[in-house]
C-alpha cells in the first residue's frame, strides 16, 4: 500500500494540470508544514527564528515546468534577489537551486548563462550556491556543467549527489580531484531499477559508503538525512577517523524533525535547514509525501480545519 502511495504522489509531482490547480489555491492542505511561504520576506523570517537556535539554512525558490526562456531568466532573476536578499538581512544561508528552472531543458548554454550570472553574485558577496541533483536523466548534464562552473568559481558552488543511483559512488570518485563540496542524499524521483537500488536496505548502504569515501578524499560533506542510523554512524566515523567537525555538517529539510536538529545544533554539530519558498511549491510538495505518506494524515487534518 505504502509503494502505492509513493508512486501515485511521484507520478502527480510531474502533473502540470495539478501544479496549476494547487497554485490556485496556495500553502493551504498542509504545504505549509513543509514550505516556508510565497514571498523571500517569509523565508528570511524562517531563517532569523532558525539562526537564533544555533541553526543555519540554505533557502530554494521552488520552480519546476519551466518552458520558456522568458521563464527561465525569471527564474535567474528570482534566485539573485534571493542571493540579495541573503546578504541585506545578514541572516547565515546558502541558496539551492534546480537548473531546470534555469532553463537546462532548452539549452546547456542558456543554463550556463544564467548559472554564471548567479554565480557572479553570490563570488561578489562570499555566499555559496548549491545545485540540487534532479532525475537520472539530468545527472550526466549536471555533473558535466557542476564540472566546469566548478572551474571558473572554485568554492563558490557545490552539487548534490544521489546514493540511490548505481553510479554514485564512481561520481564521488570522478569528483574528487575537484575537492567539491557534497550534498550527499539518498534520492527522491522514481527511477527504474536499471540506473538505481529499488530496495532501501542497499540505498542505505550505499549511502554510508558515498559518505565515508567522501570524507576520506578530504572533502566537505553536507550529510543530508532524517535517519537516526545514518547519523549515529557518521558520529562514529568522523571520531574514528578523527575527522574535525569542521569538515561535514548534518542537513534536514524544513518543518521536518525539529526537535532532533536542535539536539544536533545542541551538540555542537553545524545543523542546516533546506528551507524552500515560492508560489510553485507543488511538485516539491507531492515528494515530501511520496518520501513519508504518513505525513498524508497531517495533509487531511489540515484540509479538514481549513
Amino acid at each position: 500500500m505504502e509503494t502505492m502511495m509513493r508512486n501515485a504522489f511521484l507520478y502527480l509531482s510531474k502533473n502540470r494540470m495539478a501544479n496549476r490547480t494547487a497554485k490556485r489555491y496556495g500553502l493551504k492542505f498542509g504545504a505549509k508544514r513543509f514550505v516556508a511561504g510565497v514571498q523571500i520576506a517569509d523565508a528570511i523570517q524562517a531563517i532569523r527564528e532558525l539562526n537564533s537556535r544555533g541553526i543555519v539554512a540554505t533557502l530554494d525558490h521552488l520552480g519546476e515546468f519551466i518552458s520558456t526562456e522568458k521563464e527561465a531568466a525569471d527564474a535567474a532573476d528570482y534566485c539573485i534577489r534571493t542571493l540579495e536578499a541573503i546578504a541585506e538581512s545578514g541572516v547565515r544561508s546558502h541558496l539551492s537551486l534546480k537548473m531546470t528552472q534555469l532553463g537546462l531543458d532548452i539549452s546547456e548554454e542558456l543554463c550556463l548563462k544564467h548559472m554564471r550570472m548567479i554565480l557572479d553574485i553570490a563570488r561578489k558577496n562570499a555566499q555559496f550556491v548549491r545545485i540540487d541533483m534532479e532525475d537520472y536523466a539530468h545527472n550526466e548534464v549536471s555533473l558535466r556543467i557542476f564540472k566546469t562552473l566548478r572551474e571558473e568559481y572554485g568554492e563558490t558552488v557545490g552539487l548534490v549527489i544521489q546514493a540511490y543511483l548505481y553510479k554514485s559512488l564512481d561520481d564521488i570518485a570522478d569528483l574528487a580531484t575537484y575537492k567539491p563540496n557534497l550534498r550527499l542524499v539518498k534520492g527522491a524521483y522514481k527511477e527504474s531499477s536499471e540506473v538505481a537500488y529499488p530496495d532501501k536496505a542497499d540505498v542505505d548502504k550505499n549511502f554510508m559508503m558515498m559518505i565515508e569515501e567522501h570524507l576520506k578524499n578530504g572533502c566537505y560533506a553536507a550529510v543530508a538525512t532524517h535517519d537516526d542510523n545514518i547519523i549515529a554512524h557518521v558520529k562514529r566515523f568522523v571520531q574514528e577517523q578523527q575527522i574535525p567537525n569542521s569538515q561535514f555538517e548534518f542537513q534536514m529539510l524544513y518543518g521536518i524533525r525539529t526537535q532532533a536538529q536542535q539536539e544536533l545544533a545542541n551538540e555542537g554539530y553545524t545543523m542546516r535547514v533546506y528551507v524552500p519558498y515560492g508560489d510553485d511549491w507543488y511538485g516539491y510538495f507531492m515528494r515530501r509525501l511520496a518520501e513519508r505518506p504518513a505525513n498524508v494524515w497531517f495533509v487531511l487534518k489540515s484540509m479538514f480545519k481549513s
